[in-house]
């Protein structure tokens, strides 16, 4: 008698809510999709990353990807692990792995050096036929040689990761246990064997539905598309083909933690940058820059006082919007404002207007009304 996918997968969302607490109902969901998605990597064109991420210490990172690790195929426990280690070890696909990758800080941190061969493989194994290419070989002998990159990966880790890899993950933001959150301890010996009974229940399910997911486009929940659509269609496929509450469930939980990426002010701080500027500017035609600066440095609730340790300067705000275009397509730069004591330099709002439509939040539609006036000695006054 074949399994009962919705059945099925609610025992694995059990299994995470012994051990685990997420902060959205809708991170349970998520997991457990992501957990069988892992069985059925080949059905899909793209495999999300979920990315377990916290501003501190103690909660519940690691425990998330132990639990994980046993309800995967072939996982592969890679912290500290090299890019050069991933390709060969990705390239078996016979055997290929699920990678888990535990305090991911130490390489994407703000106090690490970064690994660009390893953030190019995280982004690249996210698509079908990607591969990375590496000379093989002993001096001159050297052989180009294609180490295909697909594979599932989860991360965990403090603070935030590229933005290239954020756009990509399913971002579950840990936060430390309240008194009142209560979960079993872990126990490997006991724990994991329960695990893999999961896991190996989940492989036969995957089996069996394999042909209904492979090339299924799932309907989408309105307003989700592009990058996060690709994100979420592996998961929804699987919730379709479990059947059940899975796929309603699966679309509110999409539509949920896709809104709160949007809403992360660290998802991007270029982002950040030009809908701070928007404000800034409330419809001046231009600044200086040394307004801007000030502006920016005083803003309580962004981090431009504080970035790698000094407030944003010139040449940083210049960098950061010169990887933005105006609308006819030119970096977005300083240029000479006129002002009373000479010419300084400054922005334009006409040339950061198109970044601000394409990338920024809309404004709200119904801005707050102005205060009343104050009444007058000769008004009456309600005592």
């Amino acid at each position: 008698m074949s399994e009962n996918g919705a059945a099925l997968l609610d025992e694995v969302e059990a299994f995470h809510r012994r051990f685990n607490v997420f902060p959205l109902e809708a991170a349970y969901v998520a997991v457990a999709l992501w957990d069988a998605h892992a069985h059925l990597v080949d059905a899909f064109d793209s495999t999300p990353r979920i990315a377990f991420l916290s501003p501190e210490p103690g909660s519940g990172k690691s425990r998330a990807l132990e639990v994980m690790e046993t309800l995967v195929p072939n996982r592969m426990m890679a912290a500290n692990a090299t890019a050069n280690a991933m390709f060969r070890a990705v390239s078996a696909t016979e055997t290929r792995p699920t990678i888990l990758f535990d305090e991911v800080d130490a390489i994407f941190g703000p106090l690490a050096g970064g690994d660009e061969q390893l953030r190019a493989f995280i982004n690249a194994g996210h698509r079908r036929g990607a591969s990375t290419w590496r000379c093989v070989g002993d001096g001159s002998s050297q052989t180009p040689t294609e180490f295909p990159s697909f594979c599932a990966v989860a991360m965990a880790g403090l603070g935030s990761l590229p933005d290239t890899i954020l756009t990509r993950s399913v971002i579950v933001r840990m936060r430390r246990r309240a008194p009142n959150e209560v979960i079993e301890p872990w126990r490997k010996r006991l724990n994991e064997p329960e695990g893999h009974a999961l896991r190996d229940r989940l492989a036969k399910w995957a089996a069996s539905v394999r042909e209904q997911v492979d090339g299924a486009f799932p309907e989408m929940p309105e307003g989700v598309s592009d990058r996060p659509a690709d994100v979420w269609e592996p998961l929804l496929a699987v919730a379709d083909a479990a059947g059940g509450h899975w796929p309603a469930r699966a679309r509110v939980a999409c539509v949920e933690l896709v809104k709160a990426a949007k809403q992360s002010d660290k998802a991007s701080i270029g982002i950040k940058l030009l809908t701070d500027l928007r404000l800034i500017f409330n419809g001046a035609e231009r600044m200086p820059t040394a307004h801007i600066l000030v502006s920016l440095n005083s803003l309580d609730d962004s981090p431009w006082a504080d970035i790698g340790g000094k407030p944003l300067d010139a040449r940083a705000l210049a960098k950061r919007l010169g990887e933005y275009v105006t609308a006819d397509n030119d970096p977005i730069k300083a240029r000479n404002i006129k002002t009373g004591d000479g010419v300084v330099k400054g922005y334009y709002a006409s040339d950061l207007h198109d970044a601000w439509t394409r990338y920024c939040p809309p404004l709200p539609e119904s801005p707050l009304l102005p205060l009343p006036p104050l009444p007058r000695r000769s008004d009456p006054v309600d005592r």
